[in-house]
């Protein structure tokens, strides 16, 4: 082991004790890469082991004949069926040469637990709406034909005065009658007005609500 690389065996084992069982660092010394482990804390998470050779990112570091960053980090790979998220340090000697890495390794499996269950609380993704079915629309009409029609029973709608006129349409209004496509249409051909006229209804209608929450 390259004597610099020792200075770093006591953050290993700080790491570890800090980031706890899930978490395990891996200490390699560049001069043999087919066996450049030379110090593994809490290696239960990747299997790696003293002798080891490098892999993943630093092995891809000198392939490509080094590197002029100091670290990598969040690489991400499958071990053991389990994703670890990984990021390195790369050590440099007093003439700035890469003679070492020190890899940082966790397992992410208890962490996409908890997302999962944190997931299963939130409410469920809203279904995309559909193009309505067109017995549905009419049955819809239909039924509001007929409260249209219940609502102005009994009554001769050419005899109406405004303020009562107004008050079949506060009371249409409120029942969500005129949220139905095509009802201002059919309840002005009922009472004999114009949909203009329902418009200037219902507009001050709105207002007179609006300044009594004022």
């Amino acid at each position: 082991m390259h004597p610099l690389l020792k200075r770093y065996i006591p953050l290993a084992d700080m790491l570890v004790a800090t980031f706890g069982e899930d978490c395990e660092v891996v200490l390699h010394d560049l001069a043999v890469p087919e066996h450049s482990v030379v110090y593994v804390a809490n290696g239960q998470v990747t299997g790696r082991r003293i002798g080891q050779g490098i892999e993943h990112l630093v092995r891809e570091v000198m392939q490509a004949d080094g590197t002029e960053q100091d670290y990598a980090v969040n690489d991400y790979f499958h071990k053991h069926g389990r994703l670890i998220r990984s990021s390195s340090l790369f050590i440099r000697d007093e003439e700035d040469r890469l003679i070492g890495a020190m890899c940082i390794n966790l397992d992410t499996t208890k962490i996409q637990q908890q997302i999962a269950f944190l997931q299963s609380l939130m409410p469920k993704p809203t279904v995309p709406s559909v193009a309505p079915d067109d017995k549905k629309v009419s049955r819809v009409e239909d039924m509001v034909m007929s409260l249209v029609n219940n609502i102005l029973d009994g009554c001769d709608v050419r005899l109406l005065t405004r303020e009562e006129r107004m008050e079949k349409i506060r009371f249409m209004e409120k029942r969500g009658i005129f949220q139905v496509k095509g009802s201002i249409e059919q309840v002005a051909k009922r009472l004999g007005i114009t949909k203009v006229t329902v418009y200037s209804y219902l507009d001050e209608l709105r207002k007179k609500e609006q300044t009594a929450g004022c």
